[in-house]
């Protein structure tokens, strides 16, 4: 795997961090000691809730502002005794909660491309260190599209593997049923090659599976289905439409069939997902008392206390979902609400399964147009509804990957490319063939200002 070298990316880290904010943390140069091992020399950018043993684990939040990790997530710990090495962590919306990384205690990270926009979210700092070229590969979390629509917003790869294909053992929880590890990366065989080390079962986490292959097959479109979803046709933006289109053609001219699919449930998806996500994380969350791990509040009792401390660290988003959560697991509102939605997510996945019947990848935008500038932020809904075209993948389990596909007004367009379960490395494939015959990447790589000063 070729890499930038230790020296050029502590620059980059000293030259751009400060305006981008895409660090919370940097281990100093001398400290970097690469391994030995096939990833020797890789620089790895760890999102900041993710435990690293050593370094800081704050989420985002006020809350952890002092927590150090006292221990290393499992896909980290793979990576390094492969001679990978952490440069540091990475800024992140409020305990995942965000589409914009603006949500962070730690202030807003900025988009390489343009600093008046967002870098997406939540893993907006993982996006904007490896597009600025300041860690060769980061680590993220997706709950709903947290990797991939920021890697469409910067201009790179962004994977979100089948659930459970990397181990969670580490992770801050915000989902459970949701959330995944995935990666960041300049290019698609990156992403294989931390994937045969990374996945696999682990006895820490019990939703983890077998590795699936990531073997190179390759990718032959004449052999290939892609399925396009007529709903979603209708709700990109015109900014990624030119992308869709010269995707479609490039993808048809090599062989491929395209097939139409209709996915009426489409605007279940929102609703769905915020019912499941928020009801999970006023449960996950509910260890951060001001008692254990956590900054405190002082307070007259246990309740007085762990009130105070919530109501003063957590943030207005984080807050807002938790009580959201909390409300539709109420007796009253459970079977209305959270049960009313699993019920539909079930119908959602037999959908999916009904399309890889079908076809062998479906192909969709990851975004419905380019990144937002960050003082014209929408309003807490309309973000909601910046995971339209992502969050299937997470209701279902299913991998997927978003892919540079052009510019527009000098930005970045991303698409996205969705595989059954298991099917991670026709994904990767899908996505290597695409990167030789699509689009001139050297164009993308020239466009994000801080690659080139």
């Amino acid at each position: 795997m070729e890499t930038l070298g230790v020296k050029e990316i502590c620059g980059n880290i000293a030259a751009h961090n400060g305006a981008l904010n895409a660090y919370l943390q940097v281990v100093p140069e001398e400290r970097l000691k690469p391994g030995a091992g096939p990833l020797a020399g890789v620089c790895l950018g760890v999102k900041d809730n993710i435990a690293v043993a050593g370094l800081q684990l704050t989420c985002g939040s006020k809350l952890l502002e002092r927590y150090v990790a006292p221990y290393t997530a499992t896909v980290v710990e793979r990576l390094l005794a492969a001679g990978a090495t952490v440069t540091g962590k990475l800024n992140l919306d409020e305990f995942a909660m965000g589409s914009a990384t603006t949500y962070s205690a730690y202030g807003d990270t900025k988009n390489p491309w343009d600093e008046d926009r967002t870098p997406g979210g939540s893993s907006g700092g993982s996006a904007a260190a490896v597009a600025a070229k300041m860690c060769d590969v980061a680590l993220g979390s997706d709950t709903g599209g947290s990797v991939r629509q920021p890697a469409a917003y910067c201009g790179i790869y962004g994977y979100k593997p089948t659930y459970g294909a990397l181990s969670r053992y580490g992770l801050t929880a915000f989902a459970s049923s949701l959330d995944q590890i995935g990666i960041f990366a300049r290019r698609p065989g990156h992403i294989r090659e931390l994937m045969r080390i990374a996945a696999g079962r682990d006895d820490h986490d019990a939703t983890s599976i077998e590795a699936p292959s990531f073997a190179t097959r390759g990718f032959s479109p004449s052999e290939m289905k892609i399925g396009v979803i007529a709903e979603y046709e209708k709700k990109m933006g015109p900014a990624v439409r030119p992308a869709y289109d010269r995707c479609i053609e490039t993808l048809k001219k090599a062989g491929a069939t395209i097939v139409p699919l209709s996915f009426p449930e489409y605007d279940t998806v929102i609703s769905v997902y915020q019912v499941v996500a928020t009801a999970e994380a006023s449960a996950n969350l509910a260890r951060f008392d001001g008692i254990r791990y956590t900054a405190r509040a002082e307070g007259c009792s246990f309740r007085e206390t762990t009130a105070a401390s919530r109501g003063r660290w957590f943030g207005p988003e984080v807050k807002r979902r938790i009580l959201l959560g909390t409300w539709v697991l109420s007796r009253a509102y459970y079977d209305s609400y959270y049960l009313r939605a699993a019920k539909v997510r079930t119908v959602i996945l037999d959908r999916w399964k009904e399309f890889f019947g079908k076809v062998d990848l479906v192909l969709t935008p990851a975004t419905a147009g380019t990144a937002f500038k960050r003082a014209e932020q929408p309003d807490t809904f309309a973000l909601y509804l910046e995971d339209l075209f992502t969050i299937p993948a997470n209701l279902t389990g299913m991998p997927a990957i978003a892919f540079p596909a052009g510019t527009h007004d000098r930005l970045p367009v991303g698409l996205q490319l969705t595989a059954d379960l298991s099917r991670d490395a026709l994904l990767i494939d899908a996505a290597g063939w695409l990167e030789k015959n699509f689009m001139d990447f050297a164009t993308i790589e020239r466009g994000c200002r801080h690659d080139t000063i």
